[in-house]
C-alpha cells in the first residue's frame, strides 16, 4: 500500500485511489459538465438565429472548449484537485510528491482527459488505470499527478507521541511567534503518522519539517538530537503554553495576575533571633523539650536569653 502525505498539510497518510471511486467520480463530473454544455448550447441556438453558420461553428467550438475543456481545468485549480465529483466520493488529485496541484497540472490532466475521457467515453483511462500500479490514467502520468483517497477513518487517527523526557522544558525559552499555523498542523499530522509513513518519505519528511521550525524559530536544531524528537519537544512546548494561557497561570501574556504577598505582622511570628535559641536548648537538654516554651509578651518585645 503505497501512502502519501499533501504538501499543504490537510490529511496525512493518504493512498491510491482505485478504480471504481474513480469511475464513480468521473460519472459525476461528467454529468455536471455535460449538463452545463448542453444548456449553453440551447442558449447559443436560441440567441445566434440570426448569425451564419461559421459564426454559429464557431461559438460552438468556443463553448465545447471553455465548457468541457476549460470548465474542469479551471475546478481542479481553485480546489486544488477537488471537483465535485471528487469531492463526493472523497478523492483528491496530488502531486508525486503529495504537494497540491497547480495550473499547469490541470492543464497537462485536462488536455489529455478530451481523448482518455470524451472521445473514447472513458476506456482509455480505464485501461491505463487497470494497468498502473498506483492506478494513474495517461494524463496523471504525464502531469505528474496521482488521485488519493483524502477521507482517513476516525478508527486510524492517533494521538500525537509525548517527546523524550530528557527535552522536556528543554525550549523553554524558544520563540514561537513566526511559526505559522500550518507548520504547526504538518508537524502534528506527520507525528500522527510517522509509523504509516514510507521510511524514505517519513526520513525526508521529517528533516524538512525541522529545518522550517528551525528557520521560522531562529534557532538552529540542537546537535545529537533527533529531527522527530525535536518536533514532538518543540510541538510538547507550544501545547504547554497554550495550556498556561488558558488557564492563567502566573507569568503568561494575558493570564491572571499573580496573588499578592501577605503583610507582615509584627508579634510572636517575627522572632526569628529566637528560634536558633529554642532550638540550640532543645537539643542540649533533654527535659526542655517536654517543657512548654513560656509565651511571649502581647508587645512582641523578646527578653535576650
Amino acid at each position: 500500500m503505497n501512502e502519501l502525505v499533501t504538501g499543504d498539510a490537510v490529511v496525512l497518510g493518504l493512498r491510491p485511489a482505485k478504480l471504481p471511486s474513480r469511475a464513480l467520480a468521473l460519472v459525476i463530473d461528467l454529468v455536471v459538465v455535460w449538463t452545463v454544455y448542453l444548456l449553453v448550447s440551447i442558449g447559443i441556438a436560441v440567441s445566434t438565429g440570426a448569425l451564419d453558420d461559421a459564426a454559429v461553428t464557431a461559438l460552438s467550438i468556443a463553448s465545447f472548449l471553455l465548457v468541457l475543456v476549460g470548465g474542469p481545468i479551471a475546478v481542479e485549480t481553485l480546489s486544488h484537485g477537488r471537483s465535485l465529483g471528487k469531492m463526493a466520493v472523497g478523492l483528491r488529485v496530488v502531486r508525486d510528491d503529495g504537494g497540491p496541484i497547480r495550473f499547469r497540472h490541470a492543464l497537462v490532466r485536462g488536455a489529455l482527459g478530451v481523448v482518455e475521457l470524451l472521445m473514447s467515453f472513458g476506456v482509455i483511462a480505464c485501461v491505463a488505470s487497470l494497468v498502473s500500479a498506483r492506478g494513474r490514467r495517461i494524463g496523471d502520468v504525464f502531469a505528474g499527478t496521482l488521485v488519493v483517497r483524502e477521507r482517513v477513518p476516525v478508527s486510524q487517527l492517533a494521538a500525537v507521541p509525548p517527546p523524550p523526557p530528557w527535552l522536556v522544558g528543554r525550549f523553554a525559552e524558544l520563540d514561537l511567534s513566526a511559526v505559522p499555523d500550518d507548520l504547526w498542523l504538518a508537524v502534528r499530522q506527520y507525528l500522527t503518522r510517522m509509523r504509516q509513513l514510507d521510511a524514505s518519505v517519513g526520513r525526508s519528511m521529517v528533516e524538512r519539517l525541522a529545518g522550517d521550525l528551525a528557520a521560522r524559530t531562529g534557532a538552529p536544531v540542537p546537535q545529537g538530537v533527533p529531527a522527530d524528537a525535536y518536533l514532538a519537544a518543540v510541538l510538547n512546548e507550544r501545547q504547554a503554553r497554550d495550556a498556561r494561557r488558558a488557564f492563567g497561570s502566573p507569568g503568561v501574556p494575558g493570564s491572571a495576575p499573580a496573588p499578592a504577598p501577605a503583610a507582615f505582622v509584627p508579634g510572636p511570628a517575627a522572632a526569628p533571633a529566637t528560634a536558633p535559641a529554642s532550638s540550640s536548648a532543645t537539643s542540649s537538654s533533654p527535659s526542655a523539650s517536654h517543657s512548654p516554651a513560656p509565651a511571649p509578651p502581647a508587645t512582641g518585645f523578646v527578653p535576650p536569653a
